[in-house]
């Protein structure tokens, strides 16, 4: 039995979002009454409350049209899943069944795949986030002194005060159970970055655009804007930036980030090659097994425009070695933008 059977079931909404429909899945996995099924849906949609995910961004009441003979058909009710929602009802169907064991490890993989994804798109976030803050917390320190600010450090913990329903340093600190050492904005995710940032730029902004002056108004000025920044929070009905999570540092995350450069880097030396003499130089391209026509054209077109030269560009496909009808120049620039198509 092939695990590719949950992939041809999946489908794409129009925000290009992958799921799955219960009734499909219900088929595969041998349930012939619904009914049966449904009591798997329940348990599931507790086992993800309990995990602490929200219930209906992983299970979506819908109708599906089915054919029941001469062309008409009727619409049942079913349930759209996501990728996790389909792992939690494959942990609680029977694991007797081979099918169920088959999706147990397909769904696991998958599921494990999509965690490290979203932990590389968060890290990528918080890297880039905790760089613009950086960056904007020095045009503020000049901001506050020009307005005649002494004490920095008393300045900023207005604003967090406002931003953090009374908080000071530390107290954030001890909240978010973080060492004297560590820095509070190390520690942060994106979302709480973000917030952190939209207080920074606005106070900095407002201290210029009024012409602000004294310690005094300066800090008062950063502790309403904190306060704003909080109550759009609420408002919107995200959550209070004590209440979000704490991450681990800043560092850990350029590290993963780095850990998987460094992987695409070897693999690019790996499947890009110059081989002869300089004179008579070619380059070997060597594309993976799941290579797309897409890729391809991509690769076509690119080399296309590329400038003519003496590198005669191959091809290896499938453990077949191709000769392309294009010959480049050496250049830096042109493996950069393979390596793109690539990956």
């Amino acid at each position: 039995m092939d695990s590719n059977i949950f992939e041809k079931i999946k489908k794409i909404n129009e925000y290009q979002n992958e799921y799955w429909s219960a009734r499909d899945l219900a088929r595969v996995l041998d349930y012939s009454d619904y009914r049966n099924f449904s009591l798997v849906i329940e348990k599931s949609k507790e086992a993800c409350k309990n995990s602490g995910q929200v219930i209906h961004n992983h299970f979506v009441d819908a109708n599906d049209m089915v054919k029941i003979g001469s062309g008409a058909e009727r619409s049942l009710d079913t349930v759209n899943l996501s990728r996790y929602a389909c792992y939690l009802i494959i942990q609680n169907s029977n694991p007797t069944k081979e099918v169920v064991a088959l999706g147990q490890t397909y769904f696991a993989i998958q599921t494990r795949k999509q965690e490290n994804a979203d932990q590389l798109i968060e890290d990528g976030k918080r890297i880039h986030l905790r760089e613009e803050i950086k960056k904007h917390n020095v045009s503020l320190a000049e901001a506050a002194e020009n307005a005649g600010v002494g004490n920095y450090g008393k300045f900023q913990n207005f604003g967090y005060k406002g931003l953090y329903d009374g908080m000071d340093v530390v107290d954030i600190h001890k909240r978010k159970g973080l060492k004297k050492s560590q820095k509070i904005l190390d520690h942060m995710g994106s979302e709480e970055l973000a917030a952190n940032l939209f207080r920074a730029t606005q106070t900095d902004a407002k201290l210029r655009r009024e012409n602000i002056w004294g310690e005094t108004n300066a800090s008062l000025t950063h502790y309403k804007v904190g306060q704003k920044v909080r109550k759009t929070i609420e408002d919107l009905g995200g959550t209070m930036p004590e209440d979000l999570p704490c991450h681990d540092g800043i560092g850990k995350a350029r590290t993963r980030i780095n850990k998987v450069a460094r992987k695409t880097d070897k693999k690019v030396k790996e499947f890009i090659k110059f081989v002869g003499k300089e004179k008579n130089k070619k380059i070997i391209i060597d594309f993976p097994g799941d290579v797309t026509k897409e890729m391809l054209k991509r690769l076509s077109a690119l080399l296309k425009n590329c400038p003519s030269g003496s590198v005669k560009v191959f091809i290896n496909l499938h453990n077949t070695s191709l000769e392309t009808p294009f010959s480049i120049k050496n250049d830096k620039a042109v493996i950069e933008k393979i390596k793109k198509i690539m990956f």
